[in-house]
């Protein structure tokens, strides 16, 4: 690769794991401290507590108000954002290298002694709220989040941004309950990216987290997957179709045969799904599929977006396009799928951004980083027969399919997920 990787990762006897990417060649630096905090432990009927605590936690705390904050972070040219995701909530940011110590220093300051102030209450839950209310006008989000959550089921498949029902019966008491329990450093996982010193960077995070007590919490168990086929009604001209199937997830030994069937499937305007279904015949105006994990289970997420008219042929054409990886992928699919991967590979390392994303995701699914060299070495590994090998052992399916329009569609019991 063109630059050779420096990555470095240690665990803090209190369980927090910092990890760290050298790229002196950059002038900038990101990062992102990821607490396990995430929505699997809302309550059921409190879902959205996590984003809601992850909101009030940023509004001020360690002496800055929240006005303060904001100033701080942006009076040292910090691009900062917080979310919460299935198993933690993020807090980052990328800025100038040199200042990356500094805002470390206001973020964790502020998060360890989050004020969680009741005058900020009702502000930050108008905030969730909105985000809540924004997708009933997201309609392929919408069919999409409902598929997941059928896939996956609770708590692994729920809408991070949580329901109107939870965040209105949510209150002060109970954001500083899930604060106390679950803002800890036991599994959580701190990542840096850029040009940055690793001796420095690891004795101040110890410094500034020596005060964080650990609190281990359980895994929750999935629980309530629905599946087959279902249908949201909506009158509406367009038709938005979802689908999934099992696959491997990130950490499987054989993820890049996986990864590599679906790209022939999905990735860019040469691909299977988007010439046949949107080129050639014309059925929709996006199509798309996707591979995802969680920790021990893997997916692809299929979408496409049509006519109400177009609705079933877009759906038939797509699952056969599915199905028809069965028969294997050419040499030609799979060289500009190749070219793709390493293409991406060196745009990672020109952007700070992605390896933090792409590091801190290594350590939670892996427990370590693959290095480029190793990626590479996968991908350049990929052989038409291997990947034809694969998926005659893997055929796709048995599918979920959530649909959301006006008219229910007619779906193949070869399909149907039993």
């Amino acid at each position: 690769m063109a630059h050779q990787q420096l990555i470095n990762h240690h665990i803090f006897d209190n369980g927090l794991t910092l990890v760290a990417q050298s790229m002196p060649w950059l002038q900038s630096a990101a990062f992102t401290f990821g607490l396990p905090a995430g929505c699997r432990f809302d309550p059921m009927d409190k879902q959205g507590l996590s984003n809601l605590t992850c909101e009030m936690a940023f509004r001020g705390g360690g002496g800055y108000s929240n006005r303060e904050l904001v100033e701080a972070l942006e009076g040292i040219g910090c691009d900062y954002y917080s979310s919460t995701g299935i198993y933690h909530t993020f807090f980052g940011g990328a800025l100038p290298a040199e200042n990356l110590i500094q805002a470390l220093e206001i973020y964790l300051r502020t998060i360890g002694g989050a004020d969680l102030a009741e005058s900020q209450f009702e502000d930050g839950r108008n905030v969730c709220l909105q985000e809540v209310y924004g997708l009933e006008d997201d309609l392929a989000g919408k069919a999409m989040l409902e598929l997941r959550l059928r896939h996956y089921g609770h708590p692994f498949g729920r809408n991070s941004d949580g329901d109107v029902q939870g965040l209105e019966s949510a209150t002060i008491d109970d954001v500083r309950a899930y604060f106390r329990r679950y803002y800890q450093p036991h599994g959580a996982i701190m990542a840096v990216a850029g040009n940055c010193d690793w001796e420095k960077l690891k004795a101040h995070v110890e410094r500034i987290t020596a005060d964080m007590k650990p609190d281990p919490v359980e895994m929750p168990k999935a629980a309530d997957e629905k599946r087959g086929y279902y249908h949201i009604p909506f009158e509406s001209n367009q038709t938005h179709l979802t689908f999934a199937w099992p696959w491997l997830p990130y950490r499987d030994d054989q993820y890049y045969l996986a990864r590599a069937a679906i790209g022939v499937l999905s990735d860019g305007m040469s691909s299977r799904l988007f010439h046949e279904v949107r080129e050639k015949r014309g059925l929709c105006y996006a199509v798309s599929a996707n591979c995802h994990s969680i920790l021990d289970r893997g997916a692809v997420f299929g979408y496409s977006g049509t006519t109400t008219q177009s609705a079933q042929e877009t759906m038939n054409v797509f699952l056969a396009e599915v199905r028809g990886l069965a028969h294997g992928v050419r040499k030609d699919e799979l060289d500009r799928l190749k070219v793709q991967f390493r293409s991406g590979l060196i745009m990672q390392q020109e952007s700070c951004r992605s390896r933090v994303s792409a590091i801190a995701g290594d350590m939670f699914h892996l427990g370590r980083v693959r290095m480029l060299d190793e990626i590479n070495e996968k991908i350049n590994s990929l052989t038409v027969e291997r990947v034809n090998q694969f998926l005659a052992e893997h055929v796709p399916g048995p599918f979920d399919i959530v649909t959301l329009g006006e008219s229910e569609l007619e779906v193949n019991d070869e399909f149907a997920s039993a």
